[in-house]
């Protein structure tokens, strides 16, 4: 049976770097706190740049990976909790700049389980043979919408977009896993308030991030094992035979403490969040386009990716890497 497979990523970013030594001089926080804490050193805050912006950049590098013509994309899905406006939607406007004229385009709001949820959603359209080839972005501004007063939660996040061009294949995804928990929703929300962006110098009334750390934190490490543990059990491949494990990059303890409850090596996990921070739906996109580019995945290899986020919700795939 025919499954989906991987055929090209890209990714964008925007230029502005903010260090951790950047941060202290607006909020109490310093380097060593942050990065005992989180392993996170730099992120990337949008001036110019906008979810849509970004998202185009990310699905025209990754249509050039994949050898394909915008043309030859039947749907247009892209995950962020932080689109420039509600109408038309950020698929729509990624739609129009690239000449995807064949292409249907809808947005999905599952916060940082975003990309995970539209990758899904692309394999069961080209598995059930409905569609062909699906675009599929996670992209943020975070920036936005963060309290930089709250140094549990500005010190967090960072802004950025990533995409991957699906396609049908004899070999690629081979189990999917998902879920979500809305009553303990509350750990992770947006609120409402006046804010002032530091770095574009914006006040508007607008939503901002609530979190319960410990609480996500804890549900964080759960999850992540019983993603992973119910892929292998699908596939009867046992977690220690994957190539690589790509994570959200949430938080550097998290994926070292999830590693140790696998009993597994944290060298199979690769992490980018020192240098970009947590970018909500676009982490992981972004992480498996720097590991395609840099010739870290070859034909055959099994991975397997797992996000985790606000709503509460959760999701993961394992893959046989075929991307030529």
């Amino acid at each position: 049976m025919k499954t989906s497979a991987i055929l090209g990523t890209g990714s964008a970013l925007p230029a502005k770097v903010v260090s951790n030594d950047d941060l202290a001089k607006i909020v109490d926080t310093n380097d060593e706190w942050i990065r005992e804490r989180t392993g996170i050193v730099n992120r990337r805050i949008s001036v110019d740049e906008t979810v849509t912006t970004m998202s185009i950049e990310a699905a025209t590098k990754a249509l050039e990976d994949a050898k394909l013509s915008a043309k030859d994309l039947d749907l247009i899905i892209v995950a962020t909790i932080t689109p420039d406006g509600a109408m038309p939607n950020a698929a729509c406007k990624v739609q129009a700049a690239i000449g995807a004229t064949n292409a249907m385009c809808y947005d999905i709001n599952a916060a940082c389980s975003g990309f995970m949820y539209g990758l899904q959603t692309a394999h069961a359209f080209i598995s059930a043979g409905l569609l062909k080839h699906v675009l599929v972005v996670g992209a943020e501004t975070l920036s936005k919408i963060l309290d930089w007063n709250d140094r549990s939660t500005c010190v967090l996040f960072g802004d950025g977009a990533g995409a991957a061009v699906l396609g049908p294949s004899e070999n690629g995804i081979l189990a999917i896993e998902g879920g979500a928990d809305g009553v303990k929703g509350v750990a992770l929300m947006l609120g409402n308030r006046p804010l002032v962006n530091p770095y574009t110098k914006h006040e508007a009334v607008q939503p901002y991030v609530e979190m319960d750390g410990q609480a996500v934190f804890k549900f964080a490490v759960r999850t992540i094992p019983h993603i992973l543990n119910s892929l292998s059990e699908k596939t009867n491949i046992p977690l220690e035979d994957l190539d690589l494990i790509l994570l959200h990059q949430a938080n550097k303890r998290i994926i070292e403490a999830a590693a140790r409850r696998l009993k597994l090596s944290e060298d199979m996990f690769p992490m980018n969040l020192d240098k970009y921070g947590n970018t909500s739906a676009a982490s992981i996109a972004i992480l498996l386009d720097e590991v395609n580019k840099s010739g870290k995945l070859k034909n055959g290899d099994k991975i397997a990716l797992a996000g985790f986020g606000g709503g509460l919700t959760w999701a993961g795939l394992m893959l046989e890497w075929k991307k030529d």
